[in-house]
């Protein structure tokens, strides 16, 4: 469909090569890559980001079914984990070759009696442990059964082995990460004991890319965040390349007399005469109504100009009063990877969230 919001997510793809190449730098040559595009690409392009590291990866991972099918029906090729598959979608992540994470005995009975019932041998599957996240997973006692039912069957094969680190960004909890490795060591060896193949194994994200590359390898890595220019903390995201910029235009120019306000319930009132400025992005677009009232601000002409009153569905305002600037020119919303972490941490919130709600009606372009 055809997008003509003046306001545009731009994507710098020789940034996302910049940052795939330095966490391969962190990696054993032959250390396997998954590039997590959930949510829409962490708010980018999931379709246009696949197209662009096709060739320079091995393997997808999405959360949801219809994120899979939207990449197969794009005509990507190469291998996809679907990290959070639900019984409802069983038959239609088989029919797009999507590969499921198992993370219960309920589910993989139930993934086994629709590959079977398909006639599929050897489907691939991943098997997921909790080892201290205690969100999705199988634990320690749970291996016996799981072994039993895979070696009674022929319609899946279990691919990989893998789990997930509760707080590998926070060096303060690094004993119990070091825990969650051992505990993931152990448990994957005593099912792979028990299995007639060998499945890879993988555990860490982009921080534990940065912070655990030694200790928790294995034979692959999902890098999520860290494609896009974050490395959860400051040290990190100076090495990386922003990868998105969030452009609009100001609509139109207002002088605001002293005792005037400004926008929804009249949220702001000028003390003194002002200028503010109107652009065409809103909450509809992902900026959050918290940023109003001078919480949030943009930069037009390099200037900072805060957001003034309350954001509305299609529109903020922002105050201009010494900035040069004219209607039509363009305002950066989102200006770089440590402009998010800036207006993330003036809400408590973190760069993740700032980026998954960029709403999808904003026109995206890949340079």
């Amino acid at each position: 469909m055809e997008n003509n919001h003046v306001t545009v997510l731009e994507i710098d793809s020789e940034s996302i090569y910049f940052n795939l190449n330095y966490f391969k730098s962190k990696l054993h040559s032959k250390t396997k890559i998954l590039v997590v595009i959930k949510a829409f690409g962490y708010g980018t392009s999931a379709v246009e980001i696949a197209k662009l590291l096709e060739p320079k990866v091995d393997y997808f991972g999405v959360a949801y079914l219809d994120e899979g099918m939207a990449l197969r029906n794009a005509g990507i090729k190469t291998p996809i984990l679907v990290l959070h598959p639900q019984k409802a979608t069983i038959e239609k992540i088989l029919k797009h070759h999507l590969e499921p994470n198992i993370y219960s005995i309920n589910l993989l009975n139930a993934f086994i009696e629709k590959a079977t019932q398909l006639k599929l041998q050897n489907y691939p599957i991943h098997i997921k442990f909790n080892t201290g996240l205690n969100r999705l997973g199988f634990v320690e006692k749970d291996i016996p059964l799981i072994s039993s039912i895979i070696n009674k069957q022929k319609a899946l094969k279990i691919t990989s082995l893998f789990s997930h680190i509760a707080a590998s960004e926070d060096l303060n909890e690094r004993e119990f990460t070091l825990h969650q490795i051992n505990r993931f060591k152990a448990v994957s060896t005593e099912l792979i004991n028990q299995l007639p193949n060998n499945p890879f194994r993988h555990m860490l994200n982009t921080s534990g890319i940065i912070n655990y590359a030694k200790e928790a390898q294995f034979d692959m890595v999902r890098l999520g965040i860290g494609l896009f220019g974050f490395g959860n903390n400051n040290t990190e995201t100076a090495k990386l390349k922003n990868v998105i910029t969030l452009k609009s235009v100001i609509s139109q120019i207002h002088i605001i007399n002293k005792g005037e306000t400004v926008g929804y319930n009249r949220a702001f009132k000028a003390n003194s005469t002002i200028k503010t400025a109107t652009i065409p992005i809103g909450h509809a677009d992902g900026i959050s109504r918290q940023f109003g009232n001078g919480k949030g601000f943009v930069y037009i002409n390099n200037k900072k100009a805060p957001i003034v009153g309350n954001v509305c569905m299609d529109m903020i305002m922002v105050n201009i009063t010494d900035i040069n600037c004219a209607e039509g020119d363009e305002v950066l919303v989102y200006k770089n990877q440590f402009h998010i972490e800036e207006l993330a941490k003036s809400i408590n919130t973190i760069s993740y969230e700032i980026l998954t709600a960029i709403s999808q009606r904003v026109n995206r372009t890949v340079n």
